[in-house]
């Protein structure tokens, strides 16, 4: 019988900073094709713990597989099958956004036509085809966002992790980006995502982590959260306050 290794596969991490111990001791397990939703107030550990998985960070201890593979053993073969999205747009602000893509595409290795046909399609679908020879520079924070998630889709990752990716969008950017991501999750994509925006994280998600102090306080659907702490029809950001402020008990 054949085996699917998870998505992403966290045990014992942990990250110090000196005498500060900002990540201790998470383990989590995300299944192919799920969005996770991965909560928590500022500080709590939430970023630190995906640069971790995206290699941006080592960690003090741990382990960390994405579809099987090792990050630290196998770095190169992990970070191709993921794509990381962080809250401020890292863009070239001299090149236009197809330049970008292009370039982008270049990194991973992607055939120059296989890399303008999806292009073209991110780029139209994000609406920002008609933007495509103007130079970055010029852009709204959001267009600058929506060129940046084109960017972290062009190799077509099979795990996608954003860091609060509908920061300070307006309401019809912030939209475009939810429905891209749902599609992908849709066609099969993992997605980790980390919001502030409680309504967005209900509607989207699957499965939620919140997290606090560096540990993982609560974990599972929306239903679950609700059944575990005795809150049927709550909505999340209320449980999600409970939860952070200690007030949530099992039932």
């Amino acid at each position: 019988m054949t085996t699917t290794s998870p998505a992403l596969e966290i045990r014992g991490l942990r990250k110090s900073y000196g005498e500060k111990e900002a990540v201790k001791g998470i383990d989590l397990t995300i299944q192919p094709g799920e969005f996770y939703g991965l909560l928590g107030p500022n500080g709590a550990g939430k970023t630190t713990t995906l640069k971790m998985v995206v290699g941006l960070l080592t960690p003090t201890s741990g382990n960390i597989s994405v579809f099987g593979v090792d990050n630290q053993r196998d770095p190169v073969a992990a970070k191709r099958q993921t794509a990381w999205l962080p809250d401020e747009p890292m863009l070239y602000d001299k090149l236009t956004p197809l330049e970008y893509l292009e370039f982008v595409a270049g990194l991973w290795g992607i055939d120059a036509r296989t890399a303008a046909s999806r292009a073209d399609e991110l780029l139209t679908r994000l609406e920002l085809h008609e933007h495509r020879n103007e130079r970055c520079e010029g852009f709204s924070r959001g267009m600058k966002q929506k060129a940046a998630l084109a960017g972290a889709l062009i190799h077509d990752p099979r795990l996608l992790i954003l860091d609060e990716p509908l920061t300070g969008l307006d309401a019809a950017i912030a939209r475009q980006v939810k429905d891209l991501l749902a599609e992908r999750a849709r066609a099969g994509c993992t997605i980790i995502l980390t919001t502030h925006i409680m309504e967005v994280a209900e509607r989207l998600v699957d499965r939620i982590g919140i997290i606090q102090h560096g540990q993982l306080l609560a974990e599972g659907t929306l239903a679950e959260l609700r059944q575990k702490h005795g809150r049927d029809g709550a909505s999340l950001e209320e449980l999600f306050l409970d939860l952070v402020s200690g007030k949530a008990v099992a039932a």
